[in-house]
């Protein structure tokens, strides 16, 4: 289990191979220096069906967790782009709130306590007023269960101009104030929306539970290697630590799915990642 006199690091799930079992993922993650994982629940069937494990299956990943002595204290819930709280479709938006009922339970039985929403009012449909009205609507409700939870919810600063910077989210916080509803930025989107990074980052470091750590470039928002993008990480390692920043970092990259690996080789790659962004706190002066 990670050490609370440390910054913790996770990987993204989807950095391992999907092929790969939990256990193998957990070892794997663990081989290569990590403190947890981000569990990820999206849009497709077999990450939704997740959200109905038995309790015998949420008994097993548990047991394997303090097995490997790992944590879940992370989910990407990125299901909700399929299932957008704004969608004009009342089916759609009744899937979305069941989908956020069933994810705050499996959150609750995982010991996950902050699960990271997609900030997308609507993903595959038109957008406007009343997408967004509806999305806050939807919002408010989520943010109600959640909060009987225990459970954080934090908006993700996106890939779409929707919710692509901290000062846009700051507004939909204040329309929703709450302990539990927070924001959870990921450097590589805001790098490409923000002109001034570590300014947004100091105008919502009090609503900050968690951040990604991605490679982007413009246009570009995943599946970049580390150091092959145009993000600042040194001079946003170095804002983050002038902050005072102690929360937590999530790696997100994607593995290759394309063809079988060893779980030695999977730890390589995702060491290799953590290599390149632990030196750039360290270069920025942050204590690891």
């Amino acid at each position: 289990m990670y050490s609370i006199r440390k910054n913790p690091l996770g990987i993204y799930e989807k950095a391992l191979p999907n092929a790969f079992s939990w256990e193998e993922k957990l070892q794997a993650a663990k081989l290569a220096g990590f403190d947890y994982i981000e569990i990820s629940i999206d849009e497709s069937d077999e990450r939704l069906a997740r959200l109905d494990w038995t309790e015998g299956e949420i008994e097993s990943l548990r047991a394997l967790l303090r097995q490997e002595g790992m944590a879940l204290p992370t989910m990407c819930l990125s299901g909700h782009r399929k299932y957008p709280f704004g969608s004009k479709d009342p089916a759609t938006r009744q899937k979305a709130m069941e989908i956020m009922e069933k994810a705050i339970c499996l959150a609750v039985k995982l010991g996950v306590r902050c699960i990271q929403l997609a900030a997308y009012d609507v993903y595959y449909e038109p957008a406007d007023e009343e997408t967004d009205a509806l999305f806050i609507k939807g919002m408010k409700q989520a943010v109600q269960m959640a909060s009987r939870a225990g459970v954080m919810l934090a908006m993700e600063i996106m890939d779409t101009p929707y919710m692509g910077t901290i000062s846009r989210a700051m507004g939909y916080l204040k329309k929703i104030p709450s302990p539990y509803f927070k924001i959870y930025p990921d450097i590589g989107n805001l790098s490409n929306f923000a002109h001034n990074v570590p300014q947004e980052l100091a105008l919502g470091i009090g609503e900050t539970v968690a951040l990604h750590i991605k490679e982007t470039r413009p246009g570009v928002f995943r599946d970049l290697e580390f150091g092959q993008g145009t993000v600042d990480f040194l001079g946003i390692f170095q804002a983050l630590r002038d902050l005072d920043y102690q929360g937590m970092f999530l790696l997100e990259m994607w593995a290759d799915n394309t063809r079988p690996q060893t779980v030695q080789e999977a730890a390589g790659k995702i060491a290799q990642a953590k290599a390149f962004v632990t030196g750039k706190m360290k270069q920025a002066g942050m204590a690891l």
